[in-house]
């Protein structure tokens, strides 16, 4: 078996080497082989193919056994590209991350440290202590989950601690546990938006989602509602979002994730058609609440579990489509452990 690791998935090809226990060869290959053939026919029935990003034009691939996303989205993945023989799996872990990416936005939304910070100076201490301003704080406050699946409910366990108020829209969950006060179907949203303190972006971009937050949603939040997009920026209208920032129609928001993304190593891609980063109200940063030091290892320790899986004929973790059975043997699925 040979492991092909495609653009950014090649450099960790020493964490998966580490945690694999099955003989394998591990080969990476330019982020070009995600969408041309030049490198098809080194790739054979055997074989498992690791990347990020994977589409043929012309819907020819080789045949391979798995198509390992390492991450959770699927939205680099022509699915109809992939082979009816290969399966398809994912990987998660950083629902950890995000969480505490949430938590802190939120935390300094309300405290404010780097303006306490820069209040504070030796020669105008007694000044500065004699006029304090009262900051925030997030006990209390309502927190509206658009999606409510492994990031959101992360998000929940860790805001439940600060004493939060949580109020969760998902198509499919219906069980809120101890995790949020309340559940609610997606026909709700308006309700949740015009609760909530801090409203977060945690589900999908699919075709549904796609938009599902644009000026009628963001005109029913609370004028001192603040944003957190930590999923897909299309979920919210760009144009909108901008204007409703602008306006003050709400109180602001915390974008990571953009509308534009460079493709090549070269390119010079403009995150938005608009600088959000210029407006007083918008925490901008660069789609980082995942990207930690810990992350990758997790990942490509799961990776490695699936592909021995794989060696030994194990059910695989986090199947996102089975093999066709004419194909080959079906591959059962299994929920993370």
């Amino acid at each position: 078996m040979k492991i092909f690791m495609i653009g950014e998935a090649a450099n960790h090809k020493d964490k998966l080497a580490a945690f694999l226990t099955t003989p394998c060869d591990i080969l990476p290959l330019p982020r070009e082989a995600a969408h041309a053939p030049d490198f098809d026919s080194a790739i054979t029935a055997d074989d498992v193919v690791v990347s990020l990003r994977f589409s043929r034009s012309e819907g020819r691939s080789p045949d391979f056994r798995l198509l390992h996303v390492p991450g959770a989205g699927l939205d680099g993945i022509d699915i109809a590209s992939v082979p009816p023989g290969a399966g398809i799996c994912n990987v998660f872990e950083h629902e950890i991350p995000i969480a505490e990416f949430v938590l802190s936005a939120m935390l300094n939304w309300e405290i404010r440290p780097d303006t306490l910070r820069r209040s504070f100076a030796t020669d105008s201490w007694s000044d500065v202590y004699r006029s304090r301003v009262p900051h925030g704080e997030i006990h209390g406050r309502t927190l509206g989950l658009i999606g409510f699946g492994r990031i959101g409910r992360t998000i929940a366990g860790r805001a439940r601690a600060f004493g939060m108020r949580i109020l969760a829209v998902d198509q499919f969950a219906t069980d809120a546990g101890e995790l949020a006060d309340a559940v609610l179907p997606p026909e709700r949203l308006p309700e949740v938006l015009a609760g909530s303190d801090f409203v977060v972006i945690a589900c999908p971009l699919t075709d549904q989602t796609r938009n599902l937050i644009g000026a009628a949603e963001l005109a029913g939040m609370k004028p001192t509602g603040v944003l957190v997009n930590v999923s897909r920026a299309p979920i919210v209208d760009e144009a909108a979002l901008y204007d409703a920032l602008r306006y003050r129609t709400i109180g602001g928001a915390v974008l990571d994730v953009w509308y534009g993304y460079p493709a090549g190593a070269d390119d010079r891609v403009a995150p938005s058609r608009f600088r959000f980063e210029d407006l007083p109200n918008a925490v901008c940063t660069p789609h980082s609440s995942a990207w930690t030091t810990r992350l990758p290892e997790r990942r490509y320790a799961f990776i490695a579990r699936n592909i021995d899986r794989l060696a030994a004929g194990e059910p695989l973790l986090n199947l996102v489509r089975a093999p066709t059975p004419a194909s080959r043997p079906a591959i059962q699925d299994t929920s993370h452990p």
